[in-house]
Order: structure tokens, then C-alpha cells, then sequence
């Protein structure tokens, strides 16, 4: 996935999109991760792996064994996509710095570095800013708006 032109997990992606479409069954009993597999025509092992960073920072709860499945564990409206992407992306920066140390000899690798940590804060403050504002209940609200738009269209 790319995120301003910016390499980023598909790990977040999951994540939102399972909270979603656990908010729009919110009521209707658990949903199983084969279910939510479906949904992004993904892996159930994945889903889970997924749904488990989730459950552990207390958005969702499980219940296992047959007739076993996923909800939310608070409501959607209290629920950030920043609050998704910080339980799968485990405090991973957004942008990476060199792996190497820069040369000391050079003007440019003398500085670089300690630039491009600023600017990469900077960049990654936004990003962790803007996720902030948008919860899962609006995300439905956004899916549903235009499930709505696109069955008025045709």
C-alpha cells in the first residue's frame, strides 16, 4: 500500500478494513475470521494474526471454539484509524533513516541523516495526526454513503 507515495504495511489496511466490517455487524453475534477473510479476499490466518494485535490492545474481543468469532470490544465511534495502525505496526516508523551511517568526510552525509530525522518526525506527527481524526464509525458511515450512491446510480 502506498500512503503519499510512501511504502507503508498492508498490515494497517487489514485492520481498518476488519474493524469496519466488524462495526457493520455490530450486533449481529460474533463474525468468524473466515468471514472477514471473505470480505478481503485474504487469508483467515492472516485475518487473525490481525484481529489478535487488535484484541490485545483491547478493540476487539474473541471468543474461541465453534460458534466462536470476533466483535468489537468498544465502540466504533471511539475507535481511530490511529488506534489501528499503532496496535499492528508495533511503533514501526512510517520512513526509514539510512542503514548505514552516512560518511563523516562528506558535507552531505554529515547532515543528513539528522535532516532526514527531522523531516521524517515531521512527516510521520502528520500522518499519526490526520489518522487520529477519522474513526471506524466514520469509515462505515463513508462505506455506506457510497454503497447507497452506487445501488441510486444503478
Amino acid at each position: 500500500m502506498r500512503w503519499w507515495g510512501v511504502k507503508v504495511s498492508s498490515r494497517t489496511a487489514v485492520a481498518i478494513h476488519a474493524l469496519t466490517f466488524l462495526a457493520r455487524w455490530d450486533g449481529d453475534g460474533l463474525q468468524s475470521s473466515a468471514k472477514i477473510a471473505e470480505s478481503l479476499e485474504s487469508n483467515p490466518v492472516l485475518v487473525r494474526r490481525i484481529l489478535g494485535s487488535l484484541r490485545d490492545t483491547g478493540m476487539v474481543s474473541s471468543t474461541e471454539g465453534s460458534g466462536g468469532g470476533w466483535r468489537l470490544a468498544r465502540p466504533a465511534e471511539e475507535i481511530s484509524l490511529y488506534d489501528a495502525y499503532a496496535a499492528v505496526e508495533g511503533g514501526d516508523a512510517l520512513l526509514p533513516v539510512h542503514t548505514h551511517p552516512p560518511s563523516r568526510s562528506c558535507v552531505i552525509g554529515r547532515h543528513m541523516q539528522s535532516l532526514l530525522e527531522d523531516e521524517f518526525a515531521a512527516a510521520q506527527r502528520a500522518l499519526e495526526e490526520r489518522l487520529s481524526r477519522t474513526s471506524i464509525a466514520e469509515m462505515l458511515a463513508r462505506v455506506l454513503g457510497r454503497e447507497s450512491a452506487n445501488a441510486a446510480r444503478g
